[in-house]
This record gives C-alpha cells, sequence and structure tokens, in this order.
C-alpha cells in the first residue's frame, strides 16, 4: 500500500488531524453505534435486523457524498466457521456451507472507477444473540465518519467504502469483495476496522493469546511494560503496509489527547502461502480473524486496527456487547487518525 507522506513532514499530518478532530463528533459514531447494535445482526440468523442496519448504513453513506450499493452475492460449498456465540478465542471454528446468499454494501469514489482507490471496510453482521455494539457496529460507525469527513474535503481522495457480509461465518462477504475487486478495480491498499471500540486502563486488562510472545517479542514486551492495561489500538500490517501503518501511527499520536497504538508486523507473504502459514502456527492464525485476511489471501496489501476483541473486552460475543460499554471519544480519534491517514496515502491529495 503506497503511501505518500506530506511534504511537510508530521507537522502537516497533525493539522490534518487537527482539522478533521474540528468537525468530528463522536455523538454521531454513539448515535450510530446505538441504532446499528439495538439486537443481533446477520443474514441467516436474523435477517430483519440486517436489513434495518443495511439501510441505516446506507443512508449515513448517502448523505455523506457517498451512495452505496448492494453487491450480492451467492456462492457454494465454502469453507468458513460457524457465527454461534462463544467467548473462547476461536480463530476458526470451522464449518463447510454449502450455500450462502448476502450482500455487501459499495460505495465507489464519485471521481469513479478509473484511477487507483484505498478501501475502507468493517463488517456489519453479529455472531448469535450478540447485539455486537463492539464487534462490529464500532468498526461500522467509525467507517461511517471516515466518510462523513473526507465527504466535507474539497477534494475527496479515491476511497471506496465497502460494508462486509457474513464476516462472522469465515469472511464470506469479504472473500467475494477482494477477488471481485482484485478483477475488477486498482486497489492499492485496504484498512480493515475490527472491534476498535472497547478500552480500559485497567491494570491486566489485555490479555495476549499462547505463544504470542514468542513470536512477536516486541509486541508483548511494549504491552507488558505498559502494565497490561487495554488502553490502545492494535495495528496489524505486513511489509506491504509498512508506510501506511506508520501514518497512521504518526496521525493517532496528534490526536488530542493522543491514541496510544501498538504496531505488529506480520512476517508471512501476501496469497494463499500466507494463509497456509496461518493456520500452521496458532498465534499467526489470530492475525487473520477479519476481513483484511481474504485482502492479504488475494494478493491486495491491507491492514487492521482492532481493540483486540476477546483479548481484552469480556462482553466479546455475548449479549452484553452493548452500546455503553464503548468508549466513544476514542473510537472518534480511530475514525479520525484512519481520515488523516487515506488523504495522505492517495497522490494528488495534498494535506490541508
Amino acid at each position: 500500500m503506497p503511501a505518500r507522506v506530506p511534504e511537510a513532514g508530521p507537522v502537516a499530518l497533525g493539522d490534518v488531524v487537527r482539522e478533521l478532530t474540528s468537525r468530528a463528533d463522536p455523538r454521531r459514531l454513539r448515535r450510530d453505534v446505538e441504532i446499528l447494535a439495538d439486537g443481533p445482526r446477520s443474514r441467516t440468523r436474523a435477517p430483519g435486523a440486517m436489513l434495518r442496519a443495511e439501510a441505516h448504513v446506507a443512508a449515513e453513506l448517502a448523505a455523506a457524498g457517498r451512495p452505496a450499493g448492494r453487491q450480492p452475492f451467492d456462492v457454494r460449498w465454502r469453507p468458513g466457521s460457524t457465527d454461534r456465540r462463544g467467548h473462547r478465542a476461536l480463530p476458526l471454528r470451522f464449518r463447510l456451507h454449502p450455500r450462502l446468499t448476502g450482500a455487501n454494501l459499495l460505495a465507489e469514489p464519485p471521481a469513479g472507477v478509473r484511477r487507483p482507490t484505498v478501501v475502507v471496510g468493517a463488517h456489519l453482521d453479529t455472531v448469535d444473540a450478540a447485539p455486537g455494539a463492539d464487534d462490529n457496529a464500532s468498526g461500522v460507525a467509525a467507517l461511517l465518519e471516515v466518510a462523513r469527513l473526507l465527504g466535507g474535503m474539497p477534494n475527496p481522495p479515491d476511497v471506496t467504502f465497502m460494508v462486509f457480509d457474513m464476516e462472522e461465518l469465515g469472511l464470506i462477504g469479504s472473500r467475494f469483495a477482494a477477488q471481485w475487486l482484485r478483477r475488477n478495480r486498482e486497489v492499492t491498499g485496504m484498512i480493515c476496522l475490527e472491534s476498535v471500540g472497547y478500552f480500559t486502563a485497567e491494570a491486566g486488562s489485555q490479555r495476549m493469546p499462547p505463544g504470542f510472545g514468542t513470536a512477536f517479542p516486541r509486541v508483548a514486551t511494549a504491552v507488558r511494560s505498559a502494565g497490561l492495561r487495554g488502553d490502545f489500538t492494535l495495528l496489524v500490517h505486513r511489509r506491504s503496509t509498512r508506510a501506511a501503518a506508520a501514518l497512521w501511527h504518526g496521525a493517532a499520536r496528534a490526536t488530542e489527547p493522543a491514541l496510544p497504538c501498538v504496531t505488529l508486523c506480520d512476517p508471512r507473504p501476501q496469497g494463499p502461502l500466507g494463509a497456509l502459514a496461518g493456520l500452521a502456527v496458532p498465534a499467526l492464525a489470530h492475525l487473520d480473524r477479519s476481513d483484511h485476511a481474504a485482502f492479504w489471501n488475494t494478493g491486495i496489501p491491507a491492514l487492521m486496527l482492532t481493540d483486540t476483541a476477546n483479548f481484552r473486552n469480556p462482553h466479546y460475543h455475548r449479549p452484553t456487547d452493548t452500546p455503553d460499554t464503548l468508549d466513544y471519544r476514542r473510537l472518534t480519534a480511530v475514525a479520525v487518525a484512519t481520515a488523516a491517514t487515506v488523504t495522505a496515502m492517495i497522490p494528488g491529495v495534498p494535506p490541508r
């Protein structure tokens, strides 16, 4: 994901962050989460709620000047996972799906489809019986705020917004989307917003999966030295998105107050070999637990932003994952840092 660092360096990026912050509104994000997380939403288990959530997202994107269309898919015999509720960290609760019919939402740049684009994406569905405020109404709310912030710029960057279906069934919607984009669009990279709204300063609140300290000693040391506090955003990237990750980290530092960020570089290659390595090494498999992995496996550079879900949030995949548990000030900072990053990633959009 090539990134254009602003000519004036960190000061210019900070100016962008400050200008976006002046227009961002945590109350909008809270309203989005409250509307989306009024109950479970699923194409298979709660289709009515899913349609209502879709309608809200489409209306907000249209109001931001990014009208969205439905991208239906009908797939057969797809390996995936179950969307039954459960708090255990299971990267792949295997299930073979004979047939799944769903739809992503796609909002393309106003400039059309001929220029390179960056995709900002988040999944809309939840597991059974969970309202999914953090997983993943928080990600969708951040995406909507990014669309609003970019829509207020005089020269909006060529960003494509995608809201994915059936992530909880095994990245079904994003796998379809990544393959379609690979064939039909020039995508320079993708940013995935996955469970980005739960933060706590309580010491010992942050956990790590087994083997994580051995696989990623630098990251584990940083988290432990901060008292295992779950007050940061984890940014997972690969070598292809190192520059974009540095931009996001810099933008997060420029928010007020600064949003703590821990970066983790996944050492695997793009494509199928990286996916196979994840199946073989459990610590790596945890890095594949959202829609960015579908883009990695298709060869499209991607990065993921997350609060680490079940390794921090006690409400993960439970009925208690409700809007009142989220930190909307920090969630707004995630949206601002993401919007600032994409303005610097795409050539021809000067920092303001």
